[in-house]
């Protein structure tokens, strides 16, 4: 086995030399295996540092089968490979580090204020984090950051702290998600003092952070530790972030004293991202990655900024996508329109179709089925057959577009999100038993199909 750094750039070369004789694509080696090298080789895992996070999941997919066949017949044996970049490789210092709990809660030191892209529609967000990230406990606690999925709320989380440890010495950060929360909460829930272990390692933290609290809905036994820990945090002055898919009064499946302390501190929500911010995310990531940003049409940014705005993770799938066709079925080095269309039109076919059906057309469409006009539906009259349908309409906007209880309070005049949050509970619990509204959300849901 290979072990000093002239046995591994010499091992290397071997399997490049055999990789170039089963791999014909020479854009392989110059896009996805340039500046690429043995990082490790021990105990039969070999882990090699690639030049960016996209050729680390293109190697580890499309060709992971082919480069392990060539490891085997280099070295005689069967060999684990795992691609990465360089900077989630370098050794970590033993103080941040504590090996006892949450080992599956890693930290992408790639992710930072610096490379988080802002807009009006995170730049409260930003702030927040930024100032809490300096003055860890001083105010604003806890801090509380929701949105759909995919707009960036990890992302902050881990800025914070690598932020943390690289610019405040002796300050200590740990970052989980919910599901190592509830997950260290079952392996250690044999005893009480296993239990007061892990949260003596929890409240030796002086930031704690939190991603997906919503997961942890109705799992009491774990919340109770939760509000524990959560509570102790507090009272002993450490910064504790947290954040959701909802704001803290949406909440399902908390008992009202938590979501009351959720919302004790400061809550700021993460919306929609604009186009040109989408289009800044993209340029971003192209720029980030083996790619050239002169190659792209700078309509195609565009073009994919304003299809793809709903999130982040949507910019990611379109780029994804257009980079596996230039790269696998039409070999371009000037990605322009034709080709980006080309290339996203199965995609774009599907968001368009998503994008017909609308909190207006919902209203439309419900205001007909009951022979009202929309301004009845969104009005204030407490009439019954007005009532049941202004809930129905509620209820479908948010079911099917997941609108937030406070936008549909406004789209309806104005009302309270508690009010909203009423109606809809209402009809989820009038479709249990009642006919007349399973005929009727059935029968609205296929006029809206139109």
């Amino acid at each position: 086995m290979a072990e000093t750094v002239t046995e591994l750039q010499n091992l290397w070369s071997a399997i490049n030399k055999k990789l170039r004789e089963n791999v014909e694509d020479v854009r392989f080696f110059d896009v996805f295996l340039s500046e690429s090298y043995i990082h490790s080789f021990d105990k039969n895992k070999m882990i090699i540092a690639v030049n960016s996070q996209l050729a680390a999941t293109i190697l580890s997919t499309k060709y992971l089968d082919v480069i392990q066949n060539v490891v085997r017949s280099t070295v005689g044996s069967d060999v684990k490979i795992k691609f990465d970049i360089p900077d989630n490789l370098k050794s970590v210092a033993p103080a941040e580090e504590k090996p006892n709990y949450f080992k599956s809660s890693i930290v992408n030191k790639n992710l930072t204020f610096d490379n988080f892209v802002t807009g009006p529609s995170n730049l409260e967000a930003k702030q927040a984090a930024m100032y809490i990230a300096s003055n860890p406990g001083a105010g604003f606690n806890p801090l509380f950051i929701y949105s759909n999925p995919g707009l960036g709320k990890t992302h902050l989380l881990q800025a914070i702290v690598n932020f943390v440890r690289e610019k405040l010495p002796g300050k200590k950060a740990l970052y989980c998600e919910s599901g190592d929360f509830l997950q260290e909460f079952v392996d250690t829930a044999s005893g009480a003092k296993q239990i007061d272990a892990l949260k003596k390692f929890i409240t030796s933290h002086d930031v704690v952070l939190v991603d997906d609290i919503q997961l942890l809905a109705n799992k009491d036994k774990t919340l109770v530790l939760f509000f524990d820990v959560f509570n102790k945090l507090l009272m002993l002055g450490k910064q504790v972030v947290i954040t959701s898919d909802k704001a803290p009064s949406e909440l399902k499946g908390f008992e009202e004293r938590l979501k009351s302390r959720f919302a004790s501190g400061l809550t700021v929500v993460i919306n929609q991202p604009e186009v040109p911010t989408c289009v800044a995310i993209l340029r971003s990531k192209i720029e980030n990655s083996p790619l050239d940003i002169n190659y792209f049409d700078p309509r195609v940014l565009d073009f994919i900024g304003q299809k793809f705005s709903k999130n982040v993770r949507e910019i990611d799938s379109a780029l994804n996508k257009l980079v596996w066709y230039v790269t696998n079925y039409k070999p371009t080095k000037y990605i322009d329109m034709d080709t980006a269309m080309e290339a996203l039109h199965n995609l774009i076919d599907v968001k368009d179709a998503k994008q017909k059906l609308s909190e207006q057309k919902i209203i439309n469409v419900v205001a007909d089925y009951y022979n009202l006009t929309p301004s009845q539906v969104t009005g204030p009259s407490r009439e019954g057959k007005l009532t049941m349908a202004r809930h129905i309409a509620m209820y479908l906007i948010r079911t099917m577009l997941d609108v937030p209880f406070t936008k549909i309070g406004y789209i309806f005049g104005g009302k309270d999100h508690s009010t909203v949050m009423s109606g809809v509970n209402k009809v989820e619990k009038s479709l249990k038993t009642n006919e007349l509204y399973q005929t009727a959300i059935s029968e609205i849901k296929e006029r809206l199909k139109s």
